[in-house]
């Protein structure tokens, strides 16, 4: 599975998101003035497709117009989640890019029947809301 986010300046978040959460770019498909028609980003094995928003593609006019926080007073329909192997130094490196951490990484635990992880929560340049978390304990072994 994976899910798209949408940006006003996709070329320049691609290249932000690289920078402050490590992510890499797999596929980058730019078209005239450097719009992004198409990007896939890589952590791991987490992939997110990242495209520019209020674009309409030709020939899908027909499709709902996407946008970015940034252009609908901040708010948000979902927030991303990815699993990192420290999450502290990912925080650390997210916030030296100017990330806005928005919950400090801590410890999430649901009991013994059930999973523990290390967490933060971030909004990138746009306003996306992130989290990137550390499984600490996972019972079903997954």
């Amino acid at each position: 599975m994976s899910s798209s986010i949408f940006y006003n300046d996709a070329a320049k978040a691609i290249d932000w998101l690289c920078d402050a959460f490590a992510f890499e770019v797999r596929l980058r498909v730019e078209g005239e003035g450097g719009v992004i028609h198409h990007s896939e980003l890589v952590y791991g094995e987490a992939l997110v497709m990242v495209g520019q928003a209020g674009r309409t593609t030709p020939g899908r006019e027909t499709w709902p117009q996407f946008g970015s926080p940034a252009s609908v007073g901040g708010i948000n329909t979902q927030c991303l989640l990815v699993f990192v192997d420290d999450v502290d130094a990912h925080c650390e490196r997210a916030r030296a890019a100017g990330a806005v951490i928005v919950d400090e990484p801590r410890v999430h635990d649901y009991g013994e029947a059930y999973w523990a992880d290390r967490s933060y929560g971030v909004t990138d340049i746009e306003g996306h809301l992130w989290w990137f978390t550390q499984r600490l304990r996972d019972p079903a072994g997954s």
